[in-house]
């Protein structure tokens, strides 16, 4: 019976180390964000990008902030809507 735990504990280790691994790796691929932006959001924030980063998360809040800095630098920008 000893044996079998001291061959099986460090296998279910792996496995779950190898499955953080991934989950890890894909939370590191949908993270665009640059500090600085974010920063810059969380200084200035308007209440539709508050309203997005609770409702929706950081990736639309931040694409709501850099429609406004493009407006701000006079490029015309689509005007995207915040999912109720």
């Amino acid at each position: 019976m000893t044996a079998w735990l001291s061959v099986l504990v460090p296998l279910l280790i792996m496995f779950f180390a190898l499955g953080m691994e991934r989950v890890e790796s894909r939370l590191h691929a949908e993270r665009p964000v640059r500090q600085d932006e974010l920063d810059e959001l969380l200084e200035q924030p308007r209440p539709d990008e508050v309203r997005a980063l609770f409702r929706s998360g950081t990736l639309r809040a931040l694409e709501l902030f850099r429609l406004r800095n493009r407006e701000a630098r006079g490029r015309p920008a689509k005007r995207a809507k915040v999912s109720s």
